[in-house]
């Protein structure tokens, strides 16, 4: 009754998880960015305040060799406004940018959260409807493990774990595993049928039972 249900919320969760990681990382990289636009903008200040203290101190020359080292003062400076100018708007373009995809990854988070709460509500409605159904099989299930080997019921439970569908027994319908749907050879099929041995399938893994009879 569970069909695919528990996996499919498994994979929301899963999805989600990662948007979320990724939201964070957006948020982090942007606070980084703007602790950039926070130097380079102090930078800034500091050069202007530079400009103004060379330009009162040109005043003061001596000579004309003294006035053309200041003058050069000023003029680094004055380009390293302009290169902090430069790296601010660049920062703030890669903001811009990281907030489009912010906005992108939180709607399809929004989304998949939606997707997770109908599928979360729908398998609690199975679940309840048939918690006593489940009990008594469960109840049968661990009374038909009793006769089992403790090595081959690990290997049961192993199958199930490593199985999509949960199906670790099925049976060979149309010349192929009930399982995968891969081919399985007539050898195999007639070792199946003398149930000597147990066969698993070569390609999943899962126990094939039996083989069903085709109808004439």
């Amino acid at each position: 009754m569970r069909g695919d249900l528990p996996e499919e919320v498994r994979d929301l969760e899963d999805e989600i998880a990662g948007y979320e990681v990724r939201v964070k990382k957006f948020d982090e990289e942007i606070q980084g960015l703007n602790d950039f636009i926070k130097s380079r903008k102090q930078a800034s200040k500091d050069a202007e305040s530079l400009i103004k203290k060379y330009d009162e101190q040109q005043q003061n020359v001596r000579n004309n060799r003294e006035f053309e080292a200041i003058a050069k003062e000023i003029e680094l400076q004055r380009l390293e406004i302009q290169i902090a100018d430069k790296k601010i708007k660049e920062s703030q373009y890669q903001i811009d940018v990281k907030n489009a995809e912010i906005s992108g990854t939180k709607s399809k988070l929004e989304e998949r959260r939606k997707d997770l709460e109908n599928k979360k509500g729908e398998l609690e409605t199975i679940v309840s409807e048939n918690e006593e159904e489940e009990r008594g099989i469960m109840a049968q299930r661990e009374e038909a493990t009793k006769p089992v080997e403790d090595r081959l019921l690990t290997a049961y439970t192993r199958i199930r774990g490593n199985v999509r569908n949960g199906l670790a027994v099925v049976l060979v319908r149309r010349d192929a595993c009930g399982g995968c749907f891969n081919t399985v050879p007539p050898q195999r099929q007639a070792d199946i049928i003398s149930h000597k041995k147990i066969i698993v399938c070569e390609h999943c893994g899962r126990i094939l039972a039996d083989v069903e009879a085709r109808a004439v």
